[in-house]
């Protein structure tokens, strides 16, 4: 019985050392995919070349698209990866942001398990104190007015500023403010619905160039023009069809035999008299511009069609993606066709114009003057929606103008669910850190000793957004914290005129959801992985 007890208290030993080093490696992992963004933080944070499998190669410093490339394969990095997403999901702004403090948490868990504490307090601590985090950042935010057009630019271009495209946020900001009044539903004021603003690029030409329509839209697809068809129509009727204009296919795998040029005479002509007859249905009908959906079961439209269309001048622009149906729809107030029985005038769009252009990339075609319907049915399905073309010299310049712009469209969203910003800068984690390392010596025992160091892993943001900058971090900080605690809560490092200075009266503000988010997200992620002991591989 003795010999037992011994090997049972190896065994639980060892145990005990599986799950340390289980718990080790899980922080070792995360702090490695912080660690390779954190110097992409920051208005003076670097760019990351990506390179794909197939040779393909891009160029940004927005976290989210960075840590979407990555390929890591340990779990725990990955829920790195899945923690960037959901800030990007939430606020769509911070996501560099997040990932780093989520690594500064899991470094300061580190030196907590080192000096033997129970993974399951320092959780229980951690999630303590991002309690006390979401109600210090309630306490120095300011609240806005969500009509108050010049906070919402400032806020947009503090999240551009950070961006490639930053010397054109006075361009930029604006018009993703604008875009987002635009397509803004009275009906639900604390959400945007982003899918109603269309963001496409567009090479040649300038950021300058770059251009809003609010009342039509941009269709990438050219006008077909192997028949002669039109490429401009006034006042047009225009119809979504989802059917095809194509000959008919049997609903099973079967083959017919022809034996002679009679029968092959025979079927040309009924394919030709099918397909003459649902082009006559569509131009009886008033239709003028056709949008034809494609098709992965067969042709969605064939060249005889087209040659009938083009005579009837018929405007055709073929291959629309399923996924742009229904922002067609909001934005024409048209209503997709499914058949050609049910093909009828109260189911089209009415625009002033439809016309194609050039373009250095190639032919767009551009949708003006939208008329509002006049059938109760179309009436509901028409929205505010919003196109935004965005011009550039390269197709990498171009893509990380996009995703720019996407970033600014986001942080106005996040004032529109939460209206209230608080200085940017690195203000609000230097806050974080004074005001809980206060709460932390309210406390005692090892709840008091978590939040400590808890409050310290927030300088993480402000010491990398110095160090990116090129100034010396340890006396900016030490600069930053000594007037928090004068009482300055507006504080931030100012990387242009590298000091310490009113990040308010320099107009760079964030929305309070992106702080506040990722303060929540990054804690319940370091709680999550300080609880697991263990990995079990299944097949």
């Amino acid at each position: 019985m003795a010999v037992e007890g011994v090997k049972k208290g190896k065994g639980t030993a060892g145990q005990g050392d599986k799950q340390r080093d289980v718990r080790m490696a899980n922080i070792a992992a995360a702090k490695a995919v912080a660690d390779a963004v954190r110097t992409s933080l920051g208005p003076r944070g670097m760019d990351k070349m990506i390179v794909h499998e197939g040779g393909d190669v891009t160029i940004t410093n927005d976290g989210a698209t960075i840590m979407d490339k990555l390929e890591v394969h340990h779990p725990c990095a990955k829920m790195l990866i899945e923690l960037s997403r959901a800030q990007d999901v939430e606020a769509g702004d911070g996501t560099t942001s997040v990932v780093v403090m989520c690594g500064a948490l899991l470094k300061a868990a580190q030196s907590l398990l080192h000096k033997e504490i129970h993974p399951s307090d320092i959780a229980a601590s951690f999630l303590e104190g991002g309690r006390y985090a979401a109600e210090i950042l309630q306490n120095m935010s300011r609240q806005i007015d969500i009509n108050d057009r010049e906070t919402l630019i400032k806020a947009a271009v503090t999240s551009l500023s950070s961006k490639v495209v930053s010397q054109n946020s006075a361009l930029l900001a604006p018009m993703a403010v604008d875009a987002v009044y635009t397509v803004r539903d009275p009906a639900f004021p604390d959400n945007v619905d982003l899918n109603n603003i269309k963001v496409h690029t567009c090479l040649g030409g300038t950021m300058e160039d770059t251009e809003l329509i609010t009342n039509g839209t941009i269709f990438k697809q050219k006008a077909s023009q192997s028949a002669g068809g039109p490429t401009k129509v006034q006042n047009a009727k225009i119809a979504l069809i989802q059917f095809q204009l194509s000959p008919p296919k049997t609903d099973m795998e079967m083959q017919v035999a022809i034996k002679d040029y009679q029968q092959i005479d025979r079927v040309i002509k009924q394919e030709r008299k099918y397909l003459l007859e649902m082009c006559k249905k569509i131009k009886d009908a008033g239709c003028n511009v056709l949008l034809i959906q494609k098709s992965i079961l067969r042709d969605a439209v064939n060249e005889q069609s087209l040659d009938f269309l083009a005579k009837m001048k018929i405007m055709v622009l073929k291959d629309i993606e399923r996924n742009d149906v229904d922002f067609i729809t909001k934005t024409l107030g048209c209503l997709p066709i499914s058949s050609i029985d049910s093909f009828k005038a109260e189911k089209f769009g009415h625009a002033d114009l439809v016309v194609q252009e050039s373009t250095p990339e190639g032919k767009i075609v551009r949708v003006t003057g939208i008329k509002p319907p006049t059938t109760e049915i179309a009436k509901a399905v028409l929205k505010p929606t919003a196109t935004v073309l965005i011009k550039g010299s390269n197709s990498l310049l171009a893509a990380e103008a996009e995703r720019s712009f996407h970033d600014a469209l986001c942080v106005v969203r996040s004032l529109v669910k939460k209206t209230a910003v608080v200085a940017g800068g690195g203000a609000p984690e230097t806050q974080l850190t004074i005001k809980l390392a206060k709460k932390a010596r309210e406390l005692e025992g090892i709840r008091s000793f978590c939040l400590k160091s808890y409050a310290e892993a927030f300088e993480i943001i402000p010491y990398t957004l110095a160090e990116n900058a090129g100034l010396n971090p340890v006396r900016t900080v030490t600069e930053l914290r000594n007037k928090h605690n004068e009482g300055e809560e507006g504080h931030g490092i100012n990387v242009r005129k590298a000091c310490v200075t009113d990040m308010s009266s320099e107009n760079v503000v964030v929305p309070l959801l992106v702080p506040h988010s990722a303060v929540k997200l990054a804690t319940e992620t370091v709680a999550m992985i300080l609880k697991i002991d263990d990995i079990v591989q299944t097949r």
